[in-house]
């Protein structure tokens, strides 16, 4: 499966985010593409998003690019995952693109709930 992660650039991403996927089995059977890795930072990210299976939305912390993000995969109807940390203040706008929602706790919690998830999609 081809995965856009999205996510807001205001937090470790490449420690809490980035490192627990790519080490993950997820990581390894999965096409993900990881947007602000070095070979990626400067593609547009529409092109990826629209072309893909699914997108995977980080949205503990908000952000406008990730807002822009989710709005492109919603209007090309690409199905969307929102994960976020436990008591996170989510954005209730939120609703209106998906109804996939994963509260997780810690990095162990958030893989295993991933790929529960994705093993039930396919």
């Amino acid at each position: 499966m081809k995965i856009y992660l999205s996510h807001s650039t205001n937090y470790d991403y490449e420690k809490d985010l980035y490192g627990p996927l790519k080490t993950s089995s997820m990581g390894r059977e999965h096409q993900i593409l990881f947007p602000h890795d070095t070979e990626n930072s400067s593609a547009n990210s529409k092109d990826p998003i629209l072309h893909g299976d699914l997108v995977i939305a980080e949205v503990s912390y908000p952000s406008t690019g990730q807002g822009i993000e989710l709005g492109w995969a919603n209007d090309g109807d690409m199905p969307i995952l929102c994960i976020y940390k436990k008591n996170a203040k989510i954005s209730s706008a939120l609703r209106f693109i998906t109804n996939e929602l994963i509260e997780y706790e810690n990095e162990e919690d958030m893989l295993n709930k991933l790929t529960t998830w994705l093993s039930a999609k396919n």
